[in-house]
């Protein structure tokens, strides 16, 4: 894997970061953070620039995840259940998603791309329930920003030992995964008691 992303940064530098982020969030099987993570190598050996890379990864994240919000205003659900599986987007993670977006709207947006599977899919359910597209952005790139500031600044510190991401979100994926929603529990209970307050 290390090979093809050093092939992909060699060749296309700091546009084929874009292109990456772009085609992982749509839902091609790319591995979105080894891939932001050894950007923050490469930043780290002296080879990219800090923010350089994190602007091109930015811009990656929201291209990928608007054109997610688009393809799933445009044509809905029956598409994505329809070409999915060929993305190994299951009905059973659709319908998982969809549950959740249901649950806590759009405050999914925010810490999605920290959960595997829920990052491909909450801009399409947001699409679906016909989320506004100015609050959308809101929570959309936020959480961009947030997921590639955390990875390019994780392996640009690890330094050498950035492959260790790799290891720990294969081995430890299921607590990763808990740890996310656990933090997403705490933040969508602050998000709606602020809004009750604001409400009184």
């Amino acid at each position: 894997m290390e090979q093809h992303i050093d092939y992909l940064l060699m060749h296309y530098g700091y546009f084929g970061i874009i292109i990456a982020l772009i085609g992982g969030i749509i839902g091609l099987p790319i591995p979105d953070e080894v891939l932001l993570t050894y950007v923050g190598y490469n930043v780290f050996q002296g080879k990219m620039a800090f923010l350089s890379s994190l602007v091109c990864a930015f811009i990656g994240a929201v291209g990928g995840i608007s054109l997610s919000y688009l393809i799933g205003y445009k044509f809905g659900l029956p598409l994505l259940l329809k070409f999915g599986p060929k993305l190994h987007i299951t009905e059973a993670k659709i319908n998982r998603t969809r549950r959740l977006f249901e649950k806590f709207g759009p405050p999914l947006l925010l810490v999605g791309y920290f959960i595997p599977g829920i990052r491909h899919l909450a801009a399409y359910m947001a699409a679906i329930n016909r989320y506004p597209l100015k609050k959308f952005i809101v929570y959309a790139y936020s959480g961009a920003l947030l997921w590639t500031f955390t990875f390019i600044t994780l392996g640009k510190k690890l330094g050498q030992d950035w492959i260790l991401v790799e290891r720990y979100l294969s081995k430890y994926s299921i607590y990763i995964i808990l740890l996310a929603l656990i933090l997403f529990g705490v933040f969508y209970v602050y998000w709606r008691r602020k809004g009750m307050v604001g409400k009184v």
